[in-house]
């Protein structure tokens, strides 16, 4: 029940949503085989491993004036060295997760997950949704490039500590969002979504009701397909929302109401969904919030390492 009332809540807060559909995987005989199969169909990979990005860590300007009252007011904050993954967490290596620790998703225990029914324009609780299966039993297998989708935040802790890993502050996720330094780029990439057709990140085109995919890309898109930050890192910004450890909670001084809640946890980056806020839900600055058990088809992950 409290699953249900947290989606519910969270529809009000995000026009969030899905996953791009998927081609069907194939059927491989060994697990060696499927994990080089995996690496093999994924650009952005040159292993099972995820590639990550040192920041030498430092203090930078976090938050936003002239952004959404939950990201003001601007605070210098302070991070340790951390490493960072390059890319979210992928179908093809959240499989290899599931395979050697027989994990089961919070998505496979409720018996269903969040996704946003594009012909009814309403959310649903879509009976069968899990990360092999964005759209439930009836539609296609995951993409094994493109990021895992329908993870709770319980789900990615799990991934990270199997992974020896933890989940990013959301400090060292925007302090690596604006390539380690205090860069006044809107998004990751700069401070324009295109430029001459050209798009820098897997964002929603067109109104909810009528969707364009000028981007090449109505759902999720494989990583990296959108180039780096000057950084280095790919998808900072649009395909997926993404979990990072904190709780949320009003910035020191700030006055968005929001109330201290444990098990609300904060997202990061945007996802290739409508969203009420537009292009300030996929900026460096910008950040939500979802219940740490809430998976959806827009929401993934990526882990970070001291």
């Amino acid at each position: 029940m409290m699953k249900k009332l947290y989606f519910i809540a969270i529809i009000m807060i995000l026009a969030a949503c899905s996953g791009k559909q998927p081609k069907q995987e194939q059927t491989v005989k060994s697990e060696d085989q499927e994990i080089a199969s995996s690496v093999a169909e994924s650009p952005a990979k040159s292993g099972f491993e995820n590639e990550m990005i040192f920041f030498e860590g430092g203090t930078f300007l976090m938050g936003a004036e002239n952004g959404l009252p939950q990201e003001s007011p601007v605070h210098k904050v302070t991070v340790k060295p951390f490493s960072i993954d390059k890319s979210p967490v992928t179908v093809a290596q959240f499989r290899v997760f599931i395979k050697n620790s027989n994990y089961k998703t919070e998505a496979e225990k409720f018996g269903d997950s969040g996704v946003y029914n594009m012909n009814t324009q309403n959310w649903e609780l879509l009976s069968g949704a899990k990360w092999s299966k964005p759209f439930g039993p009836a539609g296609p297998d995951a993409e094994n490039d493109h990021p895992v989708t329908h993870v709770s935040w319980n789900d990615a802790v799990a991934f990270a500590n199997w992974a020896g890993k933890r989940l990013p502050t959301e400090a060292e996720w925007e302090f690596a969002a604006r390539s380690g330094k205090n860069s006044e780029n809107k998004f990751s990439w700069g401070n324009e979504v295109s430029v001459n057709g050209k798009y820098f990140a897997n964002t929603w085109q067109g109104t909810q009701q009528t969707p364009q995919t000028p981007d090449g890309y109505l759902y999720t898109s494989p990583v990296g397909v959108f180039g780096e930050t000057e950084a280095g890192l790919t998808d900072m910004g649009g395909n997926v929302w993404q979990w990072c450890a904190d709780t949320y909670k009003a910035y020191p001084g700030g006055t968005a109401n929001i109330r201290e809640d444990p098990n609300q946890k904060v997202i990061r980056g945007g996802s290739f969904f409508f969203d009420q806020y537009g292009e300030d839900s996929f900026s460096v600055s910008g950040r939500s919030v979802n219940s740490s058990e809430t998976s959806l088809f827009n929401t993934g992950f990526r882990c970070a390492k001291d």
